[in-house]
């Protein structure tokens, strides 16, 4: 490996090696995220998108489709409904949590108000279920709804167990595995059921994509608390 290489983030090499495969993603996301007769939906959502953001889930659903040895297109569709559920609960996420800023720009509730981050959010997720059908495969259509659904009963979990002190560790992982790692692990897990994998490597890739998701979200949680705002987010925005 070249010093330049080593330079690099691990994130940064996989967005260099699927860069074709993640411009197509992009280019899905801008078509699917127009309305018609709804101009503030674009203008929502595109603050959201255009702010930047790893585009970790999509790539990782690249990424495990590839390596599976996968040659269609469904894992373009695929990625761009990853990152259009992330996106939704992205959107959510700031009403909730009544946050103001996000990837170092203000929310899109700050700049437009809770009802069109909300109504934009459900948008986005009906967009993503769109794009799950044009697979034509029902276990991805299972694994995806499932996850969606999971996250939303992550995020209640939350509610009550946020500023509880009687939270345990338990409830905790809970809570990180049904809000942020659900979605990782259905990224990683469907790039191998389109490739028709093995059950042990659709499994493997689950279990990658879940431990990577609770990783990710302990840190995330940590630099709420004792981060920056270099982090481009909110410190200490939690909702009692």
């Amino acid at each position: 490996m070249s010093l330049d290489q080593a330079a690099t983030k691990p994130h940064e090499r996989l967005a260099a090696a699927i860069a074709p495969e993640m411009e197509a993603v992009g280019r899905v996301i801008r078509e699917r995220m127009s309305s018609e007769h709804a101009p503030r939906i674009p203008e929502v959502t595109a603050h959201l998108v255009e702010a930047g953001g790893k585009r970790l889930r999509p790539m990782l659903t690249i990424a495990a489709a590839k390596m599976c040895g996968y040659t269609g297109q469904s894992h373009i569709d695929l990625a761009a409904t990853v990152e259009f559920i992330h996106t939704a609960t992205l959107l959510h996420d700031d009403v909730v949590d009544e946050s103001s800023q996000r990837r170092g720009r203000p929310t899109a509730n700050l700049l437009w108000d809770n009802t069109s981050s909300v109504l934009v959010g459900d948008y986005l997720f009906a967009r993503s279920f769109q794009l799950m059908v044009r697979t034509g495969n029902l276990r991805v259509l299972d694994i995806l709804s499932n996850a969606a659904a999971t996250i939303a009963e992550g995020e209640v979990l939350q509610l009550t167990a946020a500023r509880n002190l009687e939270t345990t560790e338990e409830t905790y992982l809970k809570v990180v595995r049904g809000k942020t790692a659900a979605l990782f692990s259905a990224a990683t897990q469907v790039g191998g059921v389109i490739a028709e994998r093995s059950e042990d490597e659709v499994q493997a890739l689950f279990d990658y994509g879940d431990a990577l998701g609770i990783s990710f979200q302990i840190v995330d949680d940590l630099l709420d608390y004792g981060g920056t705002d270099a982090t481009g987010k909110s410190i200490g925005c939690r909702r009692p």
